[in-house]
């Protein structure tokens, strides 16, 4: 159990989430960093657009917990598919594994939740580094269900261009 509250930034320049805790002396210090997918289509917070957005979130929910690595959801509920993690070939943008889904904080972002705007595993691994994303913040599998069971709902989340 961590003894600190845990906040996620994910950096949309570098391509990278990183896991932050608060120690006693108020330093943060990263306990963990992964490298991710954000959107395609640039940053923003239009219905729509596809873009990943910018500035303070919270999980608002947890999905998935115990879904085996690849588990293809669909309107948020398991299909019973494992999708292969390396699937070039494959066109859809699959939602694997995990998921956490965002909720906005400020004026500028609170749609996000209804644009259905998460952190989720893909199907496409061989893209994480790469903004390819249809707005979500992509994860390898392992590393979506790793965070995933490290944080809890209300985690603060900062996207940062």
């Amino acid at each position: 159990m961590q003894s600190f509250p845990l906040k996620i930034r994910v950096s949309i320049a570098a391509q990278r989430l990183d896991l932050l805790g608060t120690g006693e002396a108020n330093q943060e210090r990263v306990l963990a960093s992964f490298p991710v997918s954000t959107s395609g289509f640039g940053l923003g917070s239009e219905p729509g657009s596809q873009k990943t957005p910018l500035g303070r979130f919270a999980v608002a929910e947890k999905i998935g917990d115990d879904a085996p690595l690849g588990a293809v959801f669909v309107g948020r509920v398991p299909t019973g598919e494992v999708a292969a993690l390396q699937s070039p070939g494959y066109p859809e943008d699959r939602i694997t594994t995990r998921i956490l889904w965002l909720e906005g904080l400020e004026p500028e972002n609170a749609n996000t939740h209804e644009r259905y705007i998460y952190i989720h595993g893909t199907n496409h691994e061989e893209q994480i580094g790469e903004p390819c994303s249809h707005g979500c913040v992509r994860m390898r599998n392992t590393d979506v269900a790793q965070l995933f069971d490290l944080v809890e709902p209300g985690t603060e989340v900062t996207i940062e261009a």
